[in-house]
């Protein structure tokens, strides 16, 4: 059933409490909690946001359209590419169809900027998506279910520097926010880890098309490693002209999990072969919890999960457990008992938020590795745990 239809289904759910008659009408409106969903639906990062409307709506789907008990209308608005798109639709959920919680937010910048909206409002916001450092700060209407730019970044650092010959590194990255944060973290626990960075540059985010040039400082350096940071579009193509330089036989390819994450693997194909990534999740897992997930999304959108569908999948069971320690349907005693709600059990591995609300998990190597199923990004082990 898709979420479309759940929502069709809850609809007529409250038609026929009104034809039972008053009371029953009532008891149906006390039970009902209103969710907004901002991801984005138009714009250069779509593809992200369907997989997250995927991973909330199969978790309601099989709790019966249900969390804590309770029936849940989603709001759905888009969040674009701008950050002014993701924060107008933020307010109207907020302020004109009076949500309960807002849950999304694939823009950093845009989380950001949405931080301030849901703490005057006294609204639970849960993202799912952007991974800014000074997101979360504790405050009991912060909440994510994603990952840090440092803590990825970081746990990175230490495998590169276990993992090559003299751990020395080349840092390239999108000229942004972002791309700092994850190169700045890396580096950090790089050289703290014994290694050294053989040199950095940085591109024009949203903007480069070649890097042929950045290739033959690398060849320069002497660097055995490059770390990568870009996601999107970005990665696609730096990865293609990575394998085309001829660097993939002598310098490996290192990167935050987007590098070779969802719709951008599935373009990759085989040029993405042998890429090392740090992520807090993949498809291929081997746990009992992953492979049915793994299965009841792919007979719900014949399509396979993705990190982003983990994240808004877990929002949901974080919303599921802080509902059924509410009292009453409220913005304040949500926000209250999502400081309760202890463990998360996920398809990623068990976490937990930590004191700055950000999910206090482990960290995994990936390779991507051709599978029966195609290229996957295959678990080569734990690297690190950590939270903000």
């Amino acid at each position: 059933m898709t979420g479309s239809a759940r929502r069709q289904l809850l609809v007529l759910a409250t038609i026929s409490a009104l034809a039972l008659g008053p009371t029953a009408c009532a008891t149906a409106s006390e039970e009902r909690v209103s969710i907004g969903l901002v991801v984005p639906t138009s714009g250069v990062y779509a593809s992200i946001g369907t997989d997250m409307s995927r991973g909330f709506d199969l978790y309601l789907e099989q709790h019966d359209g249900k969390l804590g008990g309770r029936l849940i209308d989603v709001v759905e608005a888009d969040e674009g590419d701008r950050v002014e798109t993701g924060l107008a639709a933020v307010r109207r959920l907020i302020e004109d169809e009076e949500v309960h919680a807002v849950v999304g937010l694939v823009g950093s910048e845009t989380a950001l900027a949405a931080k301030d909206v849901a703490k005057n409002s006294e609204t639970p916001l849960i993202v799912t998506g952007a991974g800014a450092d000074d997101l979360a700060d504790g405050s009991d209407y912060l909440w994510r279910t994603s990952s840090t730019n440092a803590g990825v970044g970081s746990a990175l650092g230490k495998a590169v520097a276990q993992g090559t010959d003299r751990g020395s590194a080349y840092v390239i990255g999108s000229d942004d926010a972002t791309g700092h944060e994850f190169s700045d973290s890396f580096m950090i626990s790089l050289e703290a880890s014994g290694s050294n960075v053989a040199g950095q540059s940085y591109t024009a985010a949203g903007e480069t098309e070649e890097w042929s040039g950045l290739f033959d400082k690398v060849k320069e350096s002497g660097a055995d490693a490059i770390f990568a940071a870009y996601a999107g579009k970005e990665a696609e193509a730096f990865v293609k002209q990575y394998r085309e330089s001829g660097l993939a036989r002598s310098t490996r390819l290192y990167g935050p999990g987007f590098l070779t994450e969802g719709d951008v693997l599935s373009a990759l194909g085989g040029a993405a072969s042998g890429v090392r990534t740090a992520l807090h999740y993949s498809d291929a897992m081997d746990s009992l919890m992953n492979d049915a997930f793994v299965k009841d999304y792919r007979k719900a959108y014949d399509s396979t999960p993705t990190v982003y569908s983990v994240q808004a999948y877990d929002a949901a069971a974080a919303l599921d457990k802080a509902l059924g320690l509410s009292d009453d349907v409220d913005r304040n005693e949500i926000a209250d008992s999502l400081g309760s709600v202890g463990t998360i059990v996920s398809p990623r591995g068990n976490w937990s938020f930590d004191p700055n609300h950000n999910p206090e998990q482990p960290y995994f190597l990936r390779v991507v590795k051709g599978t029966p199923d195609g290229p996957r990004n295959v678990v080569l082990r734990e690297i690190a745990s950590a939270g903000s």
